[in-house]
């Protein structure tokens, strides 16, 4: 099993030593570097390279959302961001989720939570807490009616949205359609292409805010 590689960015030097004891105690996860504001996020990402990023949203001068946007830019598409927020419905969550971040997680979460939350943007074949993506569209995004119709996705393909949204992996959607694994991935990639987003949270929260999913 390969090692994921996992950088931490918060302003505060306790809450990094809470997580880096938590990535540190198991044997798959490792600690590769620190960083306390975005800025220092980006330079670090370009010097050591880690899969995942745990990364505090409110921070002084350069703020997680900024950070997540800039590591969203960078060739590949950078690592996978996992914001780490005090509190669930806030705007900067959602906003960050909409710059590219892979997933939110409460700063209460058990260290199990944390570990969970790593391995699953890590692997970026299914969404991290569905439900909780959905009410922070409810609760900061503006809902529409025109569906996804410039998209032009196939029933196919928007059969696969709707159970990408309900947090379902690639190979649960292959179950549940009777198709291959690869043929879900490749129906999960023309997804994101014809919607024009970079992964499977941008695609779920544009299928909510244009109604194409209901919300209730």
């Amino acid at each position: 099993m390969s090692e994921i590689r996992v950088l931490v960015v918060d302003d505060e030097p306790l809450v990094r030593s809470g997580l880096r004891a938590i990535v540190d105690s198991e044997p798959d996860l490792s600690i590769v570097g620190e960083a306390d504001d975005g800025a220092a996020a980006v330079s670090a990402v370009r010097r050591l390279r880690p899969d995942v990023v745990l990364m505090d949203v409110r921070m002084p001068r350069v703020d997680g959302i900024a950070a997540t946007r800039l590591l969203a830019e960078l060739d590949g598409g950078g690592p996978a961001v996992l914001v780490v927020t005090t509190f669930e419905n806030d705007d900067y969550v959602y906003d960050a989720l909409r710059a590219g971040a892979r997933g939110f997680l409460l700063k209460r979460s058990t260290a199990d939570d944390f570990v969970r939350a790593i391995r699953t943007v890590h692997r970026s074949d299914s969404l991290l807490f569905p439900g909780a993506v959905r009410n922070l569209v409810g609760s900061h995004g503006t809902v529409g009616t025109a569906g996804l119709g410039y998209a032009r996705l196939t029933e196919r393909e928007e059969e696969v949205l709707r159970l990408v949204a309900r947090g379902m992996s690639n190979a649960e959607i292959a179950g549940e359609l009777f198709l291959g694994v690869e043929t879900v991935k490749t129906h999960v990639r023309n997804v994101l292409a014809k919607l024009g987003v970079r992964d499977r949270v941008q695609a779920v929260i544009a299928a909510y805010e244009s109604g194409f999913i209901p919300l209730s």
